[in-house]
């Protein structure tokens, strides 16, 4: 068994879409990124190549190369998910945190883990995503971002 721990920040950007877990969160500003700024994915790919002992995503999808300029993170999931395949890694579970004061991202946390499982080849079981707030302290207390913590168990 391998674990593995990811962590991501974006800030807040007008005139963005907002997507978590690969859904797309309406009614809200977006996040600034080189991809779709989706932190909830970007932290779960790190948890995952972590446990996998590989590089980070920056290494894998560098924000100086323009093939990912606005890609939707679920589509680097998905090369994520084939180098563990690869490596002849199972993924066993993930426990997933998402810190913002808005939005409220229950209501689509059901669909998030549908999305999710079906990328990762996994029950949706196996994943767990929670929420909560920074209680209105530091830069997510502010309202100016949102972040996500991340933790992958994988198997041989």
């Amino acid at each position: 068994m391998f674990v593995g721990f990811g962590y991501d920040v974006h800030r807040f950007k007008k005139s963005r879409k907002l997507f978590l877990g690969g859904v797309k969160i309406s009614d809200t500003d977006g996040l600034d990124g080189h991809s779709d700024a989706d932190v909830l994915v970007h932290a779960l790919m790190d948890a995952l190549l972590g446990a996998a002992g590989e590089n980070d995503i920056g290494h894998f999808f560098p924000n100086t190369d323009s093939k990912y300029k606005d890609i939707s993170s679920i589509e680097l999931l998905k090369i994520v998910v084939d180098t563990l395949n690869k490596k002849n890694f199972k993924i066993v579970n993930t426990d997933i945190t998402v810190v913002a004061e808005k939005p409220k991202i229950y209501p689509y946390i059901e669909k998030m883990k549908e999305v999710l499982s079906a990328n990762l080849k996994i029950n949706k079981e196996q994943i767990a995503i929670k929420a909560t707030t920074n209680e209105k302290m530091g830069f997510v207390g502010r309202g100016e971002g949102i972040c996500s913590i991340a933790v992958a168990l994988i198997e041989k």
